[in-house]
């Protein structure tokens, strides 16, 4: 399969790994930020194969995962409320808030869906005028264009049932917060590629010439992930931070304009908590005041309750800044597992916890 199998070659797979055998000196710690990517790294033994002394930090990457347990507290609420419909994509459904889950909140009668994507969800609002329908908005910025359009579309066609519960982070600032840290460990970054081919690298070079950090875009198979190592590897043996594009099939420096116009259009930077880390300034998205009717926290008030962090075994928050790697959490594989979970990233198919559990790296 064409962009597929030419990936996951095993010559071209070990030629890069003998590139960077011959290239790399000394320790680098190099950070994926995508949970997909993260998932591929495991999936194909990548950090396995990689020279003694390349270590991968696995970071948060999972805009799921890093969902703060009030907004799923305040969708639950919402889909409890009657005559409400609470949609979202499924990869939410089973992350636990504060007490429980969408889906046992479903279990228990609130009005919980499931649909593939926000404008399923408009036309959901459509075809029941007497219901209002939540869409629990989720995601990093290349989902953002996709709930901005249904926002906008609810707003041109007078959709007034219907209504947004947004929950978008950007990367940029994350980054941000991690690389300037005092306990960093992080050399080199690898940015996830869906992002980029939305919002191009612009901040990426920003970041990059700031903190002194090479970044470089990668895709999703082996031979993308393996040439984004040997790309940041080569800029750090040769003393270089700057932005690399390694994914040139998909992504173009400046991104996807019209994309970026539209999010621009109905949403606005806003400081977000990031669950398991924090509070970090400008990292999330809101509804524009042109499109504040549509605001769900603004139609439910009363949903939103005041978010804590989470006591207890799960060490979920130190998992998604790279701090320590999931079986170094007390409750991995025992108290928390994908059919028990304690934390989001055990339970996203993108989360961190759950490709090591997957894929059985907590076993010897």
């Amino acid at each position: 399969m064409k962009f597929i199998d030419e990936y996951r070659a095993a010559p071209a797979v070990l030629s890069a790994l003998e590139r960077l055998r011959r290239l790399a000196t000394r320790p680098w710690n190099i950070m994926e930020i995508c949970g997909g990517q993260t998932h591929a790294i495991l999936r194909f033994g990548i950090d396995q194969l990689l020279p003694e002394g390349l270590r991968l930090i696995h970071g948060p990457g999972c805009p799921v995962c890093v969902t703060p347990a009030s907004l799923i507290d305040a969708a639950i609420a919402m889909a409890r409320t009657p005559g409400v419909i609470l949609a979202s994509f499924g990869d939410m459904i089973r992350v636990p808030g504060t007490r429980e889950s969408l889906a046992e909140a479903r279990s228990a009668g609130a009005g919980v869906r499931i649909v593939e994507s926000p404008l399923a969800a408009v036309e959901m609002a459509r075809r029941h005028p007497d219901a209002q329908v939540v869409f629990f908005g989720v995601g990093f910025e290349n989902t953002a264009p996709a709930t901005a359009l249904a926002v906008s579309l609810a707003a041109r066609q007078r959709v007034q049932n219907f209504s947004m519960l947004a929950a978008h982070v950007l990367v940029p600032p994350a980054l941000e917060a991690i690389l300037g840290a005092e306990n960093c460990q992080v050399d080199g970054i690898l940015a996830a590629g869906h992002v980029c081919a939305v919002e191009g690298e612009r901040d990426y070079t920003r970041i990059a010439a700031r903190y002194g950090t090479p970044i470089v875009v990668t895709g999703f198979e082996p031979l993308d992930l393996l040439c984004g190592i040997l790309a940041c590897v080569r800029q750090l043996e040769g003393g270089q931070a700057k932005v690399e594009n390694a994914y040139r099939r998909a992504v173009r420096p400046a991104g996807n304009a019209k994309a970026q116009a539209l999010v621009r259009e109905v949403y606005e930077p806003a400081d977000a908590i990031w669950r398991g880390i924090g509070l970090i300034p400008a990292s999330g998205l809101r509804l524009r005041e042109a499109y504040s009717d549509f605001d769900a926290l603004l139609r439910f008030p009363s949903a939103l309750r005041e978010d804590s962090m989470q006591a207890g075994p799960c060490l979920a928050g130190q998992v998604l800044q790279g701090i320590i790697e999931p079986p170094a959490c007390p409750a991995f594989g025992q108290a928390c597992t994908p059919d028990h979970p304690l934390g989001a990233p055990m339970v996203s198919a993108e989360g961190a916890c759950s490709a090591f559990y997957q894929y059985k790296r907590h076993v010897a």
